[in-house]
């Protein structure tokens, strides 16, 4: 891979009540109520569908534009997550404009776990991820609203390496990268921005372009995928 320029809170069961013998009132082991099941611990995904509305994005080689394939590709990667077990919150669910104050706000809001900017482009080739170029900081009480995700970059970058992973292991090629991202940089979460381009052989020859249902299936199901190890890996104590 490449880089370019460009204490959970832990569920306490209950401890089984130890009972004394003979005591008047008290009662047997068997008749002793069961501790409630535990509830595993919340887990939500903030999907960010780009552009919509005025703003169209990029234009597609199929003439598509890029806000249409952004929220295609956000309700099917929605499906496979929720079919996992996570919850989702997306940006939106439409054409519609979401200005870039208001997707951050939504994303904190829900205190999410990994939030991936969906986006698309015909340049390059393969899934490129992007993490804030802004520089770790110490998490502060009082977080500017345009540098907020600084106290979280080393998150972000650790969820990068797991969304890498396993789109390596489906085969796909990646390209790791931080720049400024308007949207991203006043998220506290960890977030990335994940650009989807044509499938490329070594040679450059365009192998799978975006509209391909197949290539959408194996991108999606390996970003679901790293999700459930991201997961996973937040989970542990």
């Amino acid at each position: 891979m490449r880089w370019t320029r460009r204490a959970r809170p832990v569920c306490l069961s209950l401890a089984a009540l130890a009972l004394a013998a003979g005591l008047p009132g008290s009662l047997s082991t068997a008749q002793a109520p069961a501790a409630p099941a535990t509830q595993p611990a919340r887990f939500l995904v903030v999907l960010d569908a780009a552009h919509g509305g005025d703003d169209n994005g990029g234009k597609l080689a199929d003439g598509q534009m890029e806000k249409a394939f952004t929220l295609a590709f956000s309700v099917r990667l929605r499906s496979l997550l929720g079919a996992r077990g996570m919850q989702v919150v997306t940006t939106r669910e439409q054409d519609a404009n979401v200005d870039l104050n208001r997707r951050a706000e939504i994303a904190n809001h829900a205190k999410a776990e990994a939030c991936l900017s969906l986006h698309a482009s015909e340049s390059g080739s393969g899934i490129h991820i992007f993490v804030s170029s802004l520089s770790p900081a110490q998490p502060e009480r009082f977080t500017a609203w345009k540098t907020a995700q600084a106290a979280w970059v080393t998150r972000s970058l650790a969820l990068a390496g797991a969304l890498n992973s396993s789109l390596m292991r489906a085969g796909m090629n990646v390209t790791l990268g931080r720049t400024g991202l308007p949207a991203v940089d006043s998220m506290s979460c960890p977030a990335v921005a994940v650009e989807i381009a044509p499938e490329r052989d070594p040679s450059g020859k365009v192998t799978a372009e975006l509209d391909d249902p197949g290539y959408q299936a194996r991108a999606a199901a390996a970003l679901a995928g790293a999700l459930l190890e991201w997961r996973t890996e937040a989970r542990q104590p």
